[in-house]
């Protein structure tokens, strides 16, 4: 059923003031002359202060928004963030009915100010109540992690729409899916507060019943999922990512961060054996929610899956290969064994199936369903992407979003683990993203200077800081003598290089040689200063390469 947006201004106090977040509504005297003291403060006693809705005149809210450029006559603004008082010249003329803010802007704009602590929570709060709290129409699902997010997110939808007929929704740092079939690629992570609740939205009024969806460490950290509780919430990994004076000041903050879905959430899958993973159940016993724990083992003996003590074991029978058996007991404690072949390779994708199939029978899927296959199919671009060359069968290449030290490390035991018999040649082309996670840096030299033989740095994404001086540090950092590494900072020249240099030691050595091209995936910009800057992709540039 379509729901059209709702919130009229009494309703936002009445919501804000339930929340604890109200500190006044100021309306200002629109007869008075107003003046200002020496900090810029309103002075005209004029203007009504009130925390009674019933004592300011209501109005139903045409629009919300946080982008000032963007307001509509009677609608609610949304002053968030590094707001500038200078964004609400116009705003009268626009008609903007009132805003949520921190501050006062009594001197600037004749709109009704709901004046709060924390106009992140508000803006959540509100959103979720003008597109008419579209979690309720859905079991929500939030996926959280250092690493495997977004392919346990894609494993995870493609079981729910194989068992409800398409009816799974999709919000990744990869794509987002409102409609269980339609994908356009996302911006964030986890989106903004009001952009999250206007697809919820969308994807209620497109008949899906479930939603899943990554959750960043950010997403607590600014609030963008303040007061969504998720119906099964998955803590897959945790090691040492974002940690920069703009992100995280510590890991024990980005920890604790994401710790924060465990006690915003109805049920727990948990990755058994995971470092810290006592702590996360401490919090999921403490807040009493139930937990369901998952992990893989080697090998497909059911009584070897039992060691692991978890709920939801899955056991490797060819490792690199991406093959396993779920064994599970029935009711007369008879085992079962059902045979996998995942099409993304890497053991660490049979650990992604595992979350994943501990996920959905949280939330109600049966462990014995079909539609638990339907992850076998699951291929999503520039994630494990295998490209061969047409010129020299000796020359190959991954595509992946690796980028830090547990990823890249994951990245390269794969590689051995498939080709370590041929004693590969291993190209890596890689960057870092600049202004934040400068940690990412030295985990990905860690993680490769002594197990590749060539490294190619280039540019990444940056906001401000220049992409050579995120090169310069990466290089800087590379103590192996034997190892080759160059700068290339245009990523294009970048990965042409290393596929002339690989395609150059085959047919001089016959031996096997691996391209990894990681971090940007088939994305088609590179973000530089503050702009995205048009770029063919990584998958691009290698598919052309190849076929010449």
């Amino acid at each position: 059923m379509n729901t059209a947006p709702h919130l009229s201004l009494r309703h936002a106090i009445e919501v804000l003031r339930s929340a604890h977040l109200l500190h006044e509504v100021i309306v200002p005297d629109r007869k008075a002359e107003q003046t200002e003291d020496v900090e810029g403060q309103v002075m005209d006693s004029a203007d009504l202060w009130t925390c009674d809705s019933a004592a300011v005149p209501d109005v139903e809210f045409s629009s919300i928004t946080y982008d000032s450029r963007r307001i509509t006559r009677d609608g609610l603004l949304f002053c968030k963030g590094g707001f500038r008082p200078e964004y609400l010249a116009g705003a009268d003329d626009a008609g903007l009915a009132a805003y949520v803010s921190t501050t006062p802007y009594t001197t600037r704009t004749q709109a009704i100010g709901l004046i709060v602590s924390d106009d992140k929570e508000a803006m959540a709060l509100l959103a979720a109540e003008y597109y008419g709290r579209p979690q309720d129409a859905l079991t929500v699902i939030g996926i959280t992690g250092t690493k495997g997010k977004t392919t346990t997110a894609y494993f995870t939808q493609s079981i729910l729409n194989a068992a409800t007929g398409t009816k799974c929704a999709l919000f990744s740092s990869v794509d987002n899916c409102t409609d269980g079939h339609t994908y356009v690629e996302s911006d964030l992570t986890t989106p903004e507060s009001l952009d999250l609740f206007r697809m919820m939205r969308q994807a209620v009024d497109a008949g899906m019943e479930y939603l899943v969806m990554e959750v960043s460490s950010q997403a607590y950290k600014v609030k963008r999922v303040f007061g969504l509780t998720f119906d099964v919430a998955a803590f897959l990994n945790i090691s040492p990512d974002h940690v920069s004076p703009i992100e995280h000041p510590t890991f024990e903050d980005y920890f604790w961060c994401k710790r924060q879905i465990v006690r915003n959430a109805r049920r727990l899958v948990l990755g058994a054996g995971m470092i810290h993973g006592d702590v996360v159940a401490q919090d999921a016993a403490a807040c009493g929610v139930p937990c369901t724990t998952f992990a893989v083992t080697a090998g497909a003996d059911a009584d070897a899956t039992r060691t692991q003590h978890a709920d939801v074991t899955l056991a490797l029978t060819h490792p690199g290969l991406s093959e396993f058996d779920y064994i599970t007991t029935g009711t007369d404690d008879a085992t079962a064994s059902t045979h996998f072949d995942l099409s993304m390779p890497g053991d660490f994708n049979v650990a992604n199936a595992a979350a994943a199939i501990a996920i959905v029978e949280a939330a109600g899927i049966s462990k014995d369903s079909p539609a638990l296959k339907a992850m076998e199919d699951v291929r999503i671009s520039g994630r494990m992407e295998l490209f061969q060359d047409s010129t020299d069968p000796n020359v190959i290449a991954y595509v992946d979003y690796a980028h830090n030290f547990a990823s890249v490390t994951a990245l390269l035991d794969f590689i051995y683990e498939r080709y370590g018999s041929r004693n590969p040649r291993i190209t890596l082309v890689t960057g870092s993203a600049g202004n934040k996670a400068a940690d990412r840096r030295r985990g990905i030299i860690a993680a490769t200077q002594d197990r590749i033989a060539r490294l190619v740095l280039t540019s990444e994404d940056t906001d401000t800081e220049p992409m050579r001086a995120i090169m310069d540090d990466m290089d800087s950092r590379v103590t192996n003598t034997h190892l080759i590494h160059d700068e290339i900072e245009d990523r294009t020249s970048a990965i042409e290089s290393a596929i002339a240099g690989a395609r150059a030691d085959a047919k001089a050595n016959g031996r096997l040689n691996v391209i990894l091209a990681i971090g940007k995936g088939r994305e088609k910009w590179i973000k530089y200063h503050n702009k995205h800057v048009p770029y063919e992709s990584d998958t691009g540039v290698i598919a052309r390469v190849f076929a010449q």
